[in-house]
């Protein structure tokens, strides 16, 4: 058994096991590792073939057990777990060998890790991987970051087991460093606004046109065979058709209203604001589930202020525009994480390819959707585009989009209805787009109390104003 298997996974969870599942159905042998002796014996017992997939509690057995150089994927979760493996591992690896973090550790931890490892010649990767359990068994999007020499070693496998989009993996070498691990962290950033975007057009649907659970399941299963393809959107129809076991009732009613959420939201928004980057969608998104959490609180304001009653809306009326409010909405998220993944590029060094990007996302993720298709062109014609909103192709896509979008803005801010996320993308794009904007007070009130000067718009320099004499 010493030194056969192709592949090496630690972390036996539901992931770890069905990443390591589609590692052997694509013909490479796959060996496991995991501290849980239930979790090894349940990984042997599914692979079915020892010769093919077999599993291991001891470390020393699980390395020797690997060809060289040994390639070693942690699917375990972030932070010091991470540290801890790769010193259990440490002791038993040579020159050479590639450790791969699949989860979703911080990016600059990643950094550390690889600058640790460097020292000890040992090649290390972040890479992200989305779309779930369901995804790791059947092809995820997969976005490496490390050496590009090493990852040649990995290419093949990681090629394999990845989501396909006509024929091409949703996998690519995306940068040095932790290039890979910021990618997918932009990358759930984006998913937050998605998902806080997909909510409010539910509520707005249910509150405003009086849409049962089953028409909006028709709504959004309509919209899905139209340019809001997507994930998100399919899951959407497919959650509010769902029966609930414990009650005569739908499903999605039963669910309690406080979302959760691991961290990686935040980290996207946190290190947008250090670029001075606006992800004001990405940043209400966090926003909306930290005050979620608030229920008990949100019960006695809900007791203390009146609300509106909604006017009614007629339903093909009111679907029709959340549609295009929706799809506007979403190009400004991705517009908003693209525009991060930009400038981080230029930051740390990374040389991402934002249309590459865009191509790995278009299949086995939790952000695949049919708006990713147009992406790469945008940013072939010019490649050094700042921003998706000065794209032609997409400008386009936003004109016929907006004004639908003030509506519903304005509607749910007349009628109570909270639409944060509409409301932030409409209000960046509005921002966004205005040659003139009101700073230049805020640059006045600035140097008035702090003499933190400013510049004019009429004749080049640094300008200072005594505003007030003693």
């Amino acid at each position: 058994m010493a030194n056969t298997y192709d592949f090496g996974l630690v972390g036996l969870g539901v992931m770890g096991r069905n990443f390591i599942l589609n590692v052997a159905d694509q013909g490479f042998t796959a060996f496991g590792n995991d501290v849980n002796e239930d979790a090894v014996a349940t990984l042997i017992e599914e692979g079915g073939d020892p010769s093919k997939v077999n599993a291991d509690v001891e470390v020393s057995n699980f390395v020797a057990a690997l060809s060289k150089p040994r390639k070693i994927m942690l699917l375990v979760p972030a932070g010091k777990v991470v540290d801890a493996v790769i010193e259990s591992l440490l002791p038993h690896l040579e020159e050479g060998d590639i450790i791969i973090d699949g989860g979703n550790s911080f990016f600059t931890d990643t950094d550390r890790r690889e600058a640790y490892l460097k020292e000890k010649h040992i090649n290390f990767f972040g890479a992200g991987v989305s779309g779930g359990a369901k995804g790791a068994r059947k092809g995820p999007s997969i976005m490496p970051g490390g050496s590009r020499e090493a990852y040649q070693y990995v290419k093949p496998i990681f090629e394999a087991v990845a989501a396909k989009y006509d024929g091409e993996p949703c996998v690519a070498y995306l940068g040095p460093k932790s290039a890979g691990n910021y990618v997918k962290m932009v990358h759930n950033g984006i998913e937050y606004g998605l998902m806080q975007l997909t909510s409010e057009i539910y509520d707005l649907l249910k509150k405003a046109g009086g849409l049962t659970n089953q028409e909006q399941h028709e709504c959004f299963a309509k919209w899905n065979s139209g340019r809001l393809q997507s994930f998100l959107v399919e899951i959407t129809s497919e959650i509010l058709a769902q029966k609930d076991d414990l009650s005569d009732g739908d499903l999605v009613d039963m669910i309690l209203d406080k979302a959760k959420q691991k961290g990686t939201g935040k980290w996207t928004s946190q290190n947008a604001m250090d670029l001075g980057i606006p992800v004001p969608t990405i940043d209400i998104a966090v926003s909306m589930r930290e005050i979620s959490a608030l229920k008990s609180e949100r019960i006695k304001a809900d007791e203390i202020y009146d609300r509106p009653n909604p006017e009614s809306v007629v339903k093909d009326t009111l679907a029709n525009k959340a549609e295009q409010a929706l799809y506007f909405a979403f190009i400004m998220a991705y517009a908003q994480g693209m525009h991060q993944l930009a400038d981080a590029s230029k930051e740390y060094g990374y040389a991402l390819n934002l249309g590459e990007i865009a191509k790995i996302w278009r299949a086995g993720c939790i952000n695949r959707a049919a708006l990713l298709t147009d992406i790469p062109n945008a940013f072939k014609a010019p490649p050094d585009l700042a921003n998706l909103l000065l794209s032609p192709s997409f400008s386009e896509k936003i004109k016929e989009t907006v004004a639908a979008t003030r509506e519903l803005v304005a509607y749910g801010a007349t009628n109570g209805i909270p639409l944060p996320g509409l409301s932030n993308a409409l209000t960046y794009f509005d921002a966004y787009t205005s040659s003139r904007l009101p700073l230049n007070l805020i640059q006045a009130q600035r140097d008035y109390f702090g003499s933190h000067t400013y510049e004019r718009i009429d004749r080049e320099g640094i300008f200072h104003t005594a505003w007030e004499e003693d």
